[in-house]
């Protein structure tokens, strides 16, 4: 991988990440560490996640705070918001990663499975928002990340229910950018193409949609999750400080 951009004003900075423990979460939380911030996650794998932190801690000398939840249980979101700003003072970057990409049928689709997908791909990310809101006042400004996806551009069949909730994705960030603007507070969504995580290689990755995967991107390459972390990056520094409600798209020139 390309050397990575360093930005002075991440440093030391409190960082929150759903999902921060395992695919393009891990990345992210790998990236800020380095960049030195001090960086709280969340993730429903705890093994996975404990690992990371062991190797984060041996990579940079700072061990993130991973703090185990499940993202449907809002409150138990709201608690974690709330721990990561007391070891680590007011959250001025949320990183609204989690999602899951299950496939289904839409014949299959029951009112219950409906709402189980959108408490996990894009309930969270509202109430996310609202706890780390006190805090970026507090501290006069903030960046959240909204993650995106690319699928629904695409018009990617097979999951209607997670293609629907990353639509709305960015309806939520236009929403919140024009309402926190005033406290100085940028709101963008990052929308990744087909990153190639251990996940996606192992349940979705043939050789027939790589195929279709190459013949659609410009670039003809593997987009890997460091690739994404990098624009996470620059969405949280100052470097982007004029930058709001937006979507900013590393897909290889898919969509």
């Amino acid at each position: 991988m390309p050397t990575r951009a360093v930005y002075p004003d991440l440093a030391d900075r409190s960082v929150f990440i759903t999902g921060g423990g395992s695919g393009i979460g891990a990345a992210l939380t790998r990236a800020f560490a380095a960049q030195g911030a001090r960086v709280a996650f969340v993730d429903i794998a705890a093994a996975e996640s404990r690992a990371l932190v062991d190797a984060v801690a041996e990579e940079t000398g700072r061990a993130p705070l991973f703090l185990p939840c499940d993202i449907r249980d809002i409150p138990a979101l709201q608690a974690a918001v709330a721990a990561a700003g007391a070891a680590h003072g007011d959250v001025t970057v949320l990183l609204n990663n989690a999602a899951n990409d299950e496939r289904h049928s839409v014949e299959t689709v029951t009112p219950a499975y409906y709402d189980d997908r959108m408490a996990i791909n894009l309930r969270p990310m509202l109430f996310a928002a609202q706890a780390v809101l006190p805090m970026m006042r507090r501290r006069g400004g903030g960046s959240i990340v909204n993650f995106g996806s690319i699928s629904w551009k695409l018009r990617n069949g097979g999951m209607p229910a997670y293609t629907m909730a990353k639509a709305a994705v960015h309806g939520l960030t236009r929403g919140l950018a024009r309402d926190l603007g005033p406290d100085g507070i940028r709101v963008n969504t990052l929308l990744p193409g087909w990153v190639m995580t251990e996940r996606q290689k192992a349940l979705w990755l043939t050789p027939a949609a790589e195929a279709e995967m190459l013949a659609g991107q410009c670039l003809k390459i593997r987009i890997a999750p460091e690739q994404v972390a990098d624009l996470a990056l620059f969405l949280a520094a100052d470097a982007s400080g004029a930058c709001t409600a937006q979507e900013f798209t590393v897909d290889a020139g898919w969509s």
